[in-house]
């Protein structure tokens, strides 16, 4: 017989499989006292638990790489930053052609008909404004428009086309990049809700499942399996998350899958797996996360995911 584990939360249930493979036998772990909960290092959505701190200083790193930095922000930060950078943007330029009028001004002999004002038609701000938003959207009604008696006008009207593009380029390149992500695309790749050990073809194996829930292929899909435990090495130094490679078929190449219906995935428990030396009670006891990622691109985007599995 050969004991298997199986972790449901935070309490534990001992599995008993016959070595013939006719069939899988359940029992409940006697008297098991309740595991106390922990903080999982991975969450099931993929998502790392892990906050940042004593930065100092180097907080400024992420505004040196500022377009990554915004993509990364969540959904509602993104867009208050996309209206509040057209917002500021717009009313400065409004105010400058404003200013211009006023310096000029053009502002009281606009129904001058002998006056050839810096741009026509403006007699306020909110008709500045309206100028500005015209020629930024590169509407043109033909009511409001330059003249060539305001050479100040022109450059400010070169300056605005320069600082347009560029605003234009960043936000709506960020906004791109951002709803182009496919993470929503990891909702249709399921894992199984438990890994089991068993013997399969002679051998002690730990063994999971995938899938795909969608009809388009996966192009280079490639799978990789991380243990994180502590330890303590030799010397006495202790690393609370040690990261170890699960081989799930790398020197194979078991690992390149043709995802087209659901795969088990199978480590082989031999000499060179980290649960080598576990035994069933010290799998009962030991403290350990195992994180599944799933790599590929997307065939329809060609874009490329990834997608976490974690017990």
């Amino acid at each position: 017989m050969s004991a298997l584990r199986r972790k449901f939360g935070d309490d534990y249930q001992v599995v008993t499989t016959s070595s013939s493979g006719s069939g899988f036998h359940q029992q409940q772990a006697a008297a098991a006292a309740p595991r106390r909960k922990r903080q999982r290092f991975v969450d099931k959505n993929g998502r790392c638990n892990v906050q940042h701190g004593n930065l100092g200083s180097e907080t400024s790193r992420y505004l040196s790489d500022l377009f990554t930095t915004l993509v990364d922000l969540k959904w509602r930060w993104n867009l208050f930053i996309f209206i509040l950078t057209y917002t500021v943007a717009w009313l400065f330029m409004a105010s400058m052609w404003w200013l211009i009028a006023y310096m000029r001004g053009d502002l009281n002999k606009a129904h001058d008909d002998n006056y050839t004002p810096c741009v026509a038609n403006v007699y306020n701000f909110p008709s500045a404004f309206l100028f500005f938003i015209e020629t930024e959207a590169t509407i043109g009604y033909g009511y409001r428009y330059i003249t060539d008696k305001c050479p100040e006008g022109i450059i400010l009207f070169l300056f605005q086309s320069i600082l347009g593009s560029i605003v234009d380029a960043f936000l709506i390149g960020c906004m791109f990049i951002k709803m182009s992500q496919p993470k929503k695309r990891a909702e249709t790749l399921m894992f199984s809700e438990h890994a089991v050990i068993s013997m399969r073809d002679g051998k002690l194996t730990l063994m999971f499942r995938v899938g795909n829930l969608r009809n388009s292929h996966m192009v280079s899909a490639q799978i990789r399996c991380k243990l994180l435990k502590s330890r303590q090495t030799p010397e006495g130094e202790f690393l609370p998350l040690d990261q170890l490679e699960l081989d799930v078929g790398f020197s194979t190449g078991a690992d390149q899958l043709f995802l087209v219906s659901p795969l088990t995935i199978c480590h082989v428990i031999d000499a060179k797996s980290p649960f080598y030396d576990l035994s069933q009670q010290s799998m009962q006891t030991e403290q350990f996360e195992i994180v599944v990622i799933l790599e590929g691109i997307v065939e329809t985007t060609v874009l490329k995911f990834w997608s976490v599995g974690h017990w």
